[in-house]
């Protein structure tokens, strides 16, 4: 089979792989229907890179599939199966697992990061990592649930009430998302800042109330006219712009750190964080939230349609990697075969 493996620094191959085999009598072999790029693989792919991965891992870690073997001990899914897949593997008895935050699992690894992962005709996942999805579901729609974990975990972390204003910061896909969901949890003014314009116009579709371009108006002085006194809650989607946040949210606000930049280092006046009373929280990719997004998905409560951009063969993705580092997609489909 084909598949797309990280050869080396800055460096994707498309090459010949073996089809995987169980490993384990709790594995599960699904036939790959769909995958997608992140932002992580981009940043993989970055010479230097913005974040670590395995040399010659298959890459890909949004994806799903159709079951077509399982091991002796599987009993979640079924032979035929429609599943998605979360593709962080934990240990299960670590602290952090023990008191129930896997996502802080001090032995944890990914799927298309650091193991194979969905970037190919065939993967094997352990059984526990994949959640049984409607066949009326597209795979396209389906391929969205990593990503759209992640920000039903954020969101949960900042629970935004109904008449909340919202600050996205960052409107690639992470963004699009969040602008969904807190806009579905009752947000009413939700205000998206990027220096895209492409990506402020797909803002709109995804319910974004305002849209700002930072190059063409000043941010804060436009997020204080919309909001009188900042947003009751600011979602850096960046990884870059802690110190931007503490300027557009409102005394006893809460900002909420998504994007991750291991290069970026804001300096923060803690001064105006004890007296404005401002929560901080980080969010790490999820804890137990894909039963939750197998129904948000099930539900078409969210136009995640509108966030599909671009669809490919997996020859093809080398263009596709480009296309996302140049801002010119939101989020692009891939298809193995």
């Amino acid at each position: 089979m084909l598949a797309g493996v990280f050869e080396k620094v800055g460096s994707l191959a498309i090459q010949e792989k073996e089809v995987p085999t169980l490993k384990s009598e709790l594995d599960v072999k699904i036939k790959v229907l769909a995958a997608s790029i992140c932002g992580t693989d981009v940043h993989i792919l970055s010479d230097p890179p913005g974040h670590p991965a395995t040399t010659g891992v298959i890459q890909g870690h949004e994806y799903m599939g159709e079951v077509v073997e399982i091991g002796k001990e599987v009993k979640n899914v079924n032979v035929g199966d429609r599943v998605i897949v979360d593709p962080t593997t934990t240990c299960g008895s670590c602290h952090y697992c023990q008191i129930g935050k896997p996502n802080m699992c001090e032995n944890s690894s990914t799927l298309g990061i650091f193991l194979d992962g969905g970037w190919a005709s065939y993967s094997v996942v352990p059984s526990k990592n994949l959640f049984k999805i409607s066949k009326e579901i597209a795979p396209e729609i389906a391929v969205l649930a990593e990503p759209l974990s992640c920000v039903i975990h954020g969101s949960e972390r900042v629970n935004v009430q109904p008449g909340d204003s919202v600050v996205i910061v960052g409107a690639g896909p992470m963004g699009q998302l969040f602008t969904q969901v807190l806009k579905a949890a009752g947000a009413t003014k939700v205000i998206c800042a990027d220096f895209s314009d492409y990506r402020l116009d797909y803002a709109k579709k995804s319910g974004a109330t305002h849209v700002i371009n930072p190059k063409n108006k000043d941010l804060i002085k436009a997020v204080r006219e919309i909001t009188e006194v900042g947003a009751d809650v600011v979602v850096d989607c960046v990884g870059a712009l802690f110190d931007q946040c503490m300027s557009l949210v409102r005394h006893g606000g809460q900002i909420l750190l998504v994007g991750m930049n291991e290069h970026a280092n804001p300096q923060i006046k803690q001064y105006d964080l004890t007296k404005n009373e401002i929560t901080v929280k980080g969010t790490y990719i999820q804890n137990y939230d894909f039963p939750k997004v197998v129904k948000v998905l099930e539900s078409n409560l969210l136009n995640l349609e509108s966030l599909i951009t671009h669809k490919i063969s997996l020859d093809k993705i080398s263009e596709g990697i480009d296309t996302m580092r140049k801002g010119e997609a939101i989020k692009i489909i891939v298809y193995p075969e």
